[in-house]
């Protein structure tokens, strides 16, 4: 096994990162959104963040689906960055509709 990542993986590893920035960027907007009140750029801001987050499975499915098949990726450090900037935007995109919800249910006191 090589101590490198090939072309491909590391577009996917990219792939990863990329589209869970977007996805952790949106869902701190919607936020901010709806601080403002403005819940339909907020819902546009989270719809926007699962769509990334969609895009990001795909990069990590394909990852996956190549070492169940025997095609193992070597494990680097930017490879578990990627998965740790998944989880993270996993984790704060599903608070942010918590976050919006409850500016919600305030402003409609």
């Amino acid at each position: 096994m090589s101590d490198v990542m090939n072309q491909e993986q590391l577009e996917a590893v990219m792939g990863l990162i990329m589209n869970s920035g977007d996805a952790k960027s949106s869902a701190m907007e919607a936020i901010q959104a709806a601080k403002k009140n403005d819940f339909d750029l907020a819902r546009e801001k989270l719809a926007s963040a699962d769509e990334a987050l969609i895009e990001a499975h795909h990069a990590q499915t394909g990852l996956l689906t190549k070492e169940a098949s025997g095609d193992p990726m070597t494990v680097t450090l930017l490879a578990v960055h990627s998965q740790d900037h998944l989880m993270t935007s996993i984790t704060f995109n599903d608070l942010a509709k918590e976050v919006v919800d409850i500016y919600q249910r305030l402003a409609d006191e």
